[in-house]
């Protein structure tokens, strides 16, 4: 499981930029204009002061898996409600956003025990990675309805953290199409939101910081980190001061009728051990890289099917109405064929821009929106070679199957 839970996280003292830390940044243009309440997180409070334990999961990509805005987020809870018992679900992995989180969360994230509040973000890996508009909103709406069928009690905040790309667009009038996506999403579940590719925009704009000097990356620096952190606290304070004071039994959340019938609802991971396959594949129980390109947590050590002789095929049969696959696409990552129910092949590149130097966790999203009946999939490794790969190596640890 990639999941880590703990029990106490530390804090951080704030950082200053070109016009002070964010405190005084606050001043000038409020964290409020970033961050939509809408139906609270009454079911949280609850648990905080009522029932005093309370499970608090973070899943995201590598800006949640760094040290920074979850840690502090952590540790403020914890100093905020001292009677309360947390627990805490670290599940940000590197490089993933909304679809490799739709198929994980399950294991990730609901395998590790009741949730009463979830941190989801995934627009920054959601760009980079080039996760299409529709591919984003079935999955983040699988997230949604997934963590409410398994919880009906289940907070979630959304969150857009800031890119260069994000800024531009705003900067051109645009608002970019992972945060519409989210806000679209949050705003039909009546989640809490908060919108920090714009604040960052708007607050470079303003002079009050700096990307180069201060931001840094998009991989915050300390000051980055305590800005997006410092919104989270204020989201979380206006949140218990608008439930007025009283303490409620938790609720069920009304579930709405899906925005997209398609969504990835039932997302999970299929063993790979249930693939036929002829010889040009082996299972490796305890997978490690032969080279020296790095890993990621998660995606080394664990079992592998994998292979790099052009032709060798292999077949699953799912039931379900999406089919995908997540493999470690390192310097030798080739190119695979595929047939969904033997229509005709398609073709799709391992090799990232990444793979250079990172066995990087890429999740191929096949086929979507499939009748939901039983289906076989069809792959085999092509005798064509990416340009600047080493080979032609496919290395599948999950299938991805919507159920």
């Amino acid at each position: 499981m990639v999941a880590v839970a703990v029990l106490l996280a530390t804090g951080g003292v704030a950082q200053t930029g070109l016009h002070g830390g964010p405190s005084q940044a606050e001043a000038r243009l409020p964290y409020r204009n970033y961050l939509s309440l809408r139906g609270g997180l009454d079911n949280f409070f609850n648990a905080c002061l009522v029932r005093r334990k309370a499970t608090v999961a973070f899943l995201g990509g590598s800006i949640t898996h760094n040290p920074g805005w979850r840690e502090k987020t952590c540790a403020w809870l914890t100093e905020r409600y001292p009677e309360t018992e947390f627990r805490f679900i670290a599940a940000g992995i590197p490089s993933l956003g909304s679809l490799p989180h739709v198929f994980r969360l399950q294991q990730d994230v609901l395998d590790s025990g009741a949730v009463d509040l979830l941190f989801l973000e995934a627009a920054v890996n959601d760009r980079v990675n080039g996760t299409d508009s529709l591919t984003q909103v079935r999955s983040l709406e699988g997230i949604v309805r997934h963590v409410r069928s398994a919880n009906p009690a289940m907070d979630i905040v959304m969150m857009a953290f800031a890119d260069p790309d994000k800024t531009s667009d705003y900067d051109r009038g645009i608002v970019p199409v992972e945060i519409a996506n989210q806000e679209m999403i949050a705003a039909h579940y009546g989640l809490p939101s908060i919108d920090l590719g714009k604040e960052v925009r708007d607050k470079l704009k303003a002079g009050e910081f700096d990307w180069k000097n201060d931001f840094k990356d998009v991989h915050p620096s300390p000051f980055g980190q305590e800005l997006y952190f410092a919104n989270i606290k204020q989201l979380l304070i206006d949140a218990e001061a608008g439930r007025g004071g009283s303490v409620s039994r938790s609720r069920a959340h009304p579930l709405p009728a899906p925005m997209d019938r398609s969504s990835f609802v039932n997302g999970a991971y299929m063993d790979i051990a249930k693939a036929k396959h002829d010889a040009g594949w082996r299972l490796d129980e305890h997978w490690k890289p032969a080279d020296s390109a790095h890993t990621r947590e998660g995606f080394v050590y664990v079992p592998v099917l994998e292979s790099s002789t052009p032709g060798a095929e292999l077949e699953l049969r799912f039931t379900g109405t999406a089919i995908g696959m997540a493999v470690v696409a390192g310097p030798d990552a080739g190119i695979v064929e595929y047939s969904i129910d033997h229509n005709s092949w398609q073709k799709v590149k391992l090799y990232t821009q990444w793979s250079s130097w990172l066995h990087l966790p890429w999740y191929i999203l096949f086929g979507s929106g499939l009748k939901n009946k039983q289906h076989t999939l069809l792959v085999r490794v092509s005798d064509e070679k990416p340009f600047g790969s080493k080979g032609h190596a496919c290395r599948i640890v999950h299938f991805l199957v919507n159920k």
